[in-house]
């Protein structure tokens, strides 16, 4: 994997980035940017599923009208990601932080499917409840605890 890392980081586009003065902060700002309206977005629905928030909306239509917005500027987040990474892709493979996010991501990844695979099938009976289902529930916490140690994680990236 070193060897691969070594050459992502001496692409074109990896060299462009870290050595023009502007590419990294504007690259990290779009990235903070589109990984805010995710959080943001998600959030939202998320507090739904918890009881706190909208609770008068029905969650089918808070999740419609949220997460295209989610997964547009998750792509965002996602390239400008990409972006930061191989511009020094061997330094950010070691970084512990580092790490730790991606292993966040992934475990927001599979919270994700087990929501949508399972728990959203049986939403008709709880979509318009303003008490949801332990479930459901759980997944709504679990999202925000992960994605609060993805940014945590992410932060601390930048101070090692």
């Amino acid at each position: 994997m070193e060897a691969f890392f070594a050459w992502l980081s001496n692409t074109g586009l990896a060299t462009a980035v870290r050595e023009n003065e502007m590419l990294f902060p504007w690259t990290e700002s779009l990235h903070v940017l589109a990984l805010t309206i995710v959080v943001g977005s998600i959030a939202i629905v998320d507090l739904r599923l918890l009881g706190i928030a909208s609770c008068k909306r029905p969650i089918s239509k808070l999740m419609k009208d949220v997460l295209p917005i989610t997964r547009v500027a998750f792509i965002g987040a996602l390239v400008t990601g990409l972006v930061m990474f191989i511009s020094q892709a061997s330094t950010y493979a070691g970084n512990f932080f580092f790490q730790i996010k991606m292993l966040m991501l992934v475990l927001v990844g599979i919270n994700v499917l087990v929501f949508h695979g399972m728990t959203v099938r049986s939403m008709a009976q709880w979509d318009t409840a303003e008490k949801v289902p332990t479930p459901v529930r759980v997944a709504g916490a679990t999202s925000l605890l992960l994605w609060t140690c993805v940014i945590v994680f992410g932060r601390w990236i930048g101070f090692t």
